[in-house]
């Protein structure tokens, strides 16, 4: 049987969104972790892959082995599967970048990024400022970029915390025009404050699977 993209079920919740949301937060794995993480048999397990295979979601990928055993088969998301995560109005975005740029110049496009952070630090300042620490304003930050589609969560690494994104819904904007990225890195620090530093880990735009931020004591 053939599967296309119009067979799987995309209600959230179900099977198929479960898998590659699985596979977009916590990258590349195998048939039977997927399988032991979403609390099926092996042979649903399985069907599943097959299913999201033929519809051109996910591909493979090749784990080297350490030792004498055979390399493991692991799974990821195709440009396909990454594209069921939206990205807010991708086209409509990247038209108006080119149209500001054109119209404006880079002092116009300037312009825009700045206000576009202004707008921003004031709500996550309203939302974060009256927490008392650290954690706390980060746990809240995370929420507010969860709201506004980022996957975003905080984890702890040591004395560190990491500020996750697995997805990012304006890539196509900050793929045009890369100083949203430096915006957004600038909006951190200041929401966070001078008692630690904000330092970008991995990308999505320079061949990262997300962005990671990790916040540290100064």
């Amino acid at each position: 049987m053939n599967y296309t993209t119009k067979t799987l079920d995309n209600n959230p919740g179900s099977t198929t969104e479960r898998i590659l949301f699985r596979l977009k937060s916590k990258g590349p794995t195998s048939t039977a972790i997927l399988a032991q993480e979403l609390d099926m048999t092996a042979e649903a397990g399985r069907l599943q892959i097959q299913k999201l295979l033929a519809a051109g979601l996910i591909e493979g990928q090749t784990e080297s082995s350490n030792g004498a055993g055979r390399p493991k088969q692991l799974w990821r998301l195709t440009s396909a599967g990454y594209s069921r995560f939206p990205d807010s109005h991708a086209q409509l975005a990247v038209q108006l970048i080119a149209s500001v740029n054109t119209l404006f110049g880079a002092q116009g496009m300037e312009q825009l990024i700045q206000q576009r952070e202004t707008t921003m630090r004031a709500a996550y300042l309203e939302a974060c400022n009256p927490l008392p620490g650290i954690e706390q304003k980060l746990i809240r930050l995370a929420e507010l970029r969860e709201n506004e589609g980022y996957m975003a969560r905080v984890e702890t690494d040591g004395e560190d915390w990491l500020l996750i994104e697995d997805h990012c819904p304006i890539c196509a904007a900050a793929t045009s025009c890369q100083a949203f990225c430096r915006s957004e890195l600038q909006l951190f620090q200041t929401i966070l404050g001078n008692a630690v530093s904000v330092e970008r880990e991995e990308y999505l735009l320079s061949m990262g699977r997300r962005c990671v931020y990790r916040i540290s004591l100064l």
